[in-house]
């Protein structure tokens, strides 16, 4: 029997609107890869606006049918479904994994960083765990630890020290 060598770790990046989440969640996934680890990633999408194919191409005329529709291609399966998925199903979907970035999705039980340039929106601070600014921001609540955006080395140790195990 082999043994599971995956860290299986989550953690969430939360923020308003041009913060910088997906700039910083880029450059995380990005330097975790370089090291060797297989990451995932979940987006929220509350407006449901993302589309993965377009108007014309067959798999769009399938899932207009209304059925769950997947593409499979030699190096990439994309799938459509018609209704949302758990964090649980998501995360069976991905299989084996070292790290899953979830960009969004506030309600789930994650450790959270939530990211902040110009301004500090105190709506976020009962799911915020630890706060990821540059220079911009020159105070700080008390109490909250603070995170340098711009070095991405100092976040990924702090996921390392913190990240929820998921499976």
């Amino acid at each position: 029997m082999k043994l599971n060598t995956k860290k299986h770790l989550a953690v969430a990046f939360t923020g308003p609107s041009n913060s910088g989440k997906t700039t910083l969640v880029i450059k995380v996934s990005s330097i975790l890869q370089d090291m060797g680890y297989k990451v995932c990633i979940v987006k929220h999408d509350p407006k449901d606006k993302a589309s993965f194919d377009r108007e014309g191409k067959d798999s769009f005329k399938f899932f207009q049918t209304g059925a769950d529709v997947a593409v499979v291609g030699p190096k990439r399966t994309t799938m459509f479904k018609q209704t949302t998925s758990s964090i649980d199903e998501i995360i069976n979907m991905f299989g084996d994994f070292d790290y899953l970035l979830v960009e969004g999705l506030k309600t789930l039980p994650l450790p959270r960083i939530a990211i902040f340039r110009d301004r500090i929106e105190e709506s976020y601070f009962e799911v915020t765990d630890v706060i990821a600014t540059d220079e911009s921001i020159k105070d700080i609540p008390e109490g909250m630890k603070r995170l340098d955006l711009n070095n991405p080395e100092e976040i990924i140790e702090w996921i390392e020290q913190n990240a929820k195990r998921v499976k």
